[in-house]
Parts: C-alpha cells; structure tokens; sequence
C-alpha cells in the first residue's frame, strides 16, 4: 500500500522571480552551493544540468543535446556537435538553497575550462556511465579536482543501459580514482527495468512509473521499504545499508563513538539524520565520496542529485582559505575567467570570497597593481545575464567595464585594504606573509600543457587587426 507519493510540483511562476534583483542578492552563504559537473566526454554531464534546471523551476521545458536546445550548451558549435567546448554558469535554487553551477566540457582539448571552474567552485558532481566506469578524462578530471582540494560526490548515470553495472562502477571508482565510494543509493531494476532507487539513508524506495517518453519525472512515488513486496530488493538493502553504517563508522570516529554508546546492539536503529551527518562531514573531509544513481535522460534519479548537493556539498564558508581571513569584510575576489562580447566589451567572471561588490565601484587589480571600476555588475544564466545591484561572499558574478583585468587576477576594493590585510597577515606573525604584498594575491589558474601547438597569420595585412583581436581574447581567457 502506497503510503506517500511525493509530487515535485511546477515551479514555473518561480522563473520569473528568480531573475529579479530581490531574490537573486544576497543569499544567506550557509545556502550557497558553488558546484561543477564533471566527466568524460557522453557521460550526460549537460543533461544531468538541463533536468536540474528543469526540476528546479528555472525552465519551462527539457532541453535535449541531441535537439540542439540546451541551455548551457548554447554556442553554435557546440549546438551543431553535441559537445561542450566552453564551461557554462547558471544559477538556480533548489529548496530553500541558492546553486551556482558550472557546466565543465569533457574533451581534454578543453580542460582549461574544467581547471579554471574547480579553481573557484566549493563542491563537484563527477558524472560517470555506469556502463564504463571510470574513463579516461575522468581521472584527468578528477586529479584537477583533488588538486583543488574540492569535495566531490559521483553520480552513476545511464543505469538503464544494458550494459550498466552498479558493482563495476564502485569497483572502478575505488581501484582507478583511489577513493572510498561510499554507497546511499541502489537501483531497483537494471537496464530497461529500471524503475527507480532505495535510499539507503531514509530506506526508503523512489520509483518513477514512466508510461511514455513524454512524461518528465517530475511524480515520482515514496514509500518505506519495510512495504517493498520484494524479498530480494529488501535483503539486498538491508545488507548495503549495513555496509554504508559500517563504511561510515570506519571513517568517522565521531559516528562510531555514537554507534556504540546509543545503538550497539542495533545499528539498523540510528536515525537517518545522523546517518546523513556523519556522511556529510565524511565528504567534507575528503575522507569518502557519496554514490548515487539514476538516468538523466529517462528523468529518473535528478531531484535526489539536487538534495544530495544541498546535504553533502559545502557552503562556501565551510571552505578555509587562509588569506581571506585577512580581508575581514573588504572585497576579495578572483577573476577566473573572461569572455568577449560585441557590445559589453569584456565579462569577467569573478568568485567573491569575502566583502561586497557592487557596480559603479572602484576596484583594485593586485595582481596588475592598476585600478578600474566595474560599470555593471551582471548575474550568470548561461548565455543571457541578468543586472543586480550588489552580491556578496560566496557567489559568483560578471563584471562589466574591467577592460585590463585577466584571467587568474585577484581583486580588492583598495590599495588601502591590501595595505591594511598585508599589516594584519604581518600582525598574526605569518613570516611568509609578512609585508609581501606578493602573498595577498589568490592562487591563480594553472595552465595545463597544450595538447597541440598552432601558429595563427592573417592571410592578408587586411586581416591583421582581426589577428590582434583574437591574439588579446586568447590572452584575456588565459589561453596565452
């Protein structure tokens, strides 16, 4: 007996205010989420984001990569092949928490772009074909990740594949990427039969009962697995469960010593709430990484994902930096990469670490030691932007009207606030810190060694000044 259907219901009158001023500024940071989307080439990464804007209420309609409608995707060349070539930023929320999300490319050709996102981004969801496992730009991926010290949880997609195995992909996440999989999801079904997921967490089972292509997931049905009339379901739960209890207090003392003080004699008992925070701080330590599962294009397995990010992933004032702390409130920022327009001239792309910034303001470019003022201070939605009046810590934003400013540049509101972040470094007894002013810039973008050399030559002196244009954009993106 079905005793709870859950109904995602429309969003759709949110859009409208999701692209206004009141909403957008300001987010308390405890509900910021700055996420990317990582993984080899075809492993649904641009189809996985287009369902969570969907589900989230950001668009009336599921776009397809196949189709050529995606909105992440929006270049005509990516359109035309079916391929990501640029990162893509949208901002969306999801109950109650605000997400700023990064569309990476899988092509090693591009992976300037996966490296300049984990540069700035608080979390990461590596997106694998549960038919294939770990692949190669996956690992690449994934040591820029590591690199970056971003904690990640992994999304086993295209589970209704004939050839997707739930233990290969743990056994391949665990042998190649040299992590702990830490398992809160199993599918119920494989291949075409499957239907939906056990949440190991809440034991609870989530079936999406698709009769047509053209239903979008969007109902799907809960009910407590103690109901499933699925003996085999059941046992195979219970026993991963168990394991993910077992997994969990290996790898947080905290939860261990709360197992055998209130639940020794059964562990099946402690509460979900527990469960999950004992994952969650597994995660942030970098300690294990969360599996899910589900299918992105059959719309199954999405609205899970999207929790899963708000309860494991960190805010951004859970992530540490050290240099920050000296700016207190005054803006610092990174601009982490710089696109082209034909009218606006450059977008910078900044990642605001602490302080405010806001447009018509004065800022201070440490790194090229000039100051400039931002004319117009923009909000991501992929290729359209929308204008807001000031953002604060923890957010990602466009600037407009920093025409010397480039990729990897770090970004205050004064030479005086550098002056007085260098006299509080120097105060807190830091010798590597100490007066340089060297040390007060954020650690830019590493650019990873080209995959192929090219020479660029007009074909005539007509075509030179084109030449020139396209030689600063390179350079302005970090490309040269």
């Amino acid at each position: 007996m079905l005793t709870n259907i859950r109904l995602m219901h429309s969003l759709l009158p949110f859009i409208d205010d999701v692209k206004s001023p009141r909403s957008v500024v300001n987010p308390d940071i405890s509900k910021i989420r700055n996420i990317g989307i990582m993984a080899h080439i075809d492993a649904g990464k641009t189809t996985t984001t287009e369902r969570m804007l969907y589900y989230s209420g950001y668009t009336r309609a599921l776009g397809d990569v196949d189709d050529g409608d995606t909105v992440t995707d929006f270049m005509v060349q990516e359109r035309e092949r079916g391929i990501t070539i640029q990162s893509a930023a949208v901002t969306f929320d999801w109950k109650q928490h605000r997400i700023n999300l990064i569309d990476t490319p899988g092509h090693v050709d591009f992976t300037l772009e996966v490296e300049r996102a984990l540069r700035v981004l608080d979390g990461a969801v590596a997106v694998f074909d549960a038919s294939a496992g770990v692949e190669a730009q996956t690992l690449t991926v994934w040591r820029q990740a590591q690199k970056h010290n971003v904690p990640c949880i992994c999304f086993l997609n295209k589970m209704d594949k004939p050839g997707a195995s739930l233990h290969f992909s743990i056994e391949s996440i665990k042998k190649k990427l040299k992590v702990e999989p830490v398992l809160i999801q199993i599918p119920i079904g494989s291949g075409k039969s499957f239907t939906g997921l056990v949440d190991l967490i809440t034991k609870q089972q989530l079936t999406w009962r698709v009769k047509s292509r053209a239903e979008d997931g969007r109902v799907f049905e809960t009910e407590p697995l103690s109901q499933s009339d699925d003996p085999k379901l059941l046992q195979e739960a219970m026993e991963a469960r168990a394991a993910l209890i077992e997994k969990v207090a290996d790898l947080d003392d905290e939860f261990a010593e709360l197992l055998l003080a209130d639940y020794g004699e059964d562990f099946d008992a402690v509460p979900p709430a527990k469960l999950q925070e004992a994952v969650r701080r597994v995660t942030l330590a970098r300690k294990g990484v969360p599996v899910l599962c589900g299918s992105s294009l059959r719309n199954k397995g999405v609205q899970p994902l999207l929790d899963a990010i708000t309860a494991y992933l960190p805010a951004p004032n859970e992530r540490h930096h050290d240099l920050v702390r000296w700016y207190q409130d005054d803006l610092c920022a990174l601009a982490f990469k710089v696109l082209h327009d034909k009218q606006r001239g450059p977008l910078v792309f900044v990642r605001i670490y602490s302080g405010t910034i806001k447009p018509q303001s004065a800022i201070f470019n440490i790194s090229r030691n000039n100051r400039e003022r931002v004319s117009r201070l923009l909000l991501p939605f992929a290729d359209q932007h929308v204008e807001i009046p000031c953002l604060t810590a923890g957010n990602i934003a466009l600037c407009v009207g920093l025409k010397q400013t480039a990729t990897g540049d770090t970004i205050v509101s004064s030479k005086a606030s550098a002056a007085a972040a260098s006299r509080r470094a120097h105060e807190e007894g830091d010798r590597k810190a100490s007066g340089e002013q060297v040390s007060l810039v954020l650690a830019g973008v590493e650019v990873p060694e080209p995959v192929f050399f090219c020479s660029i030559e007009p074909p005539t002196m007509a075509k030179q000044a084109g030449q020139c244009y396209l030689e600063n954009w390179l350079y302005k993106g970090g490309l040269l």
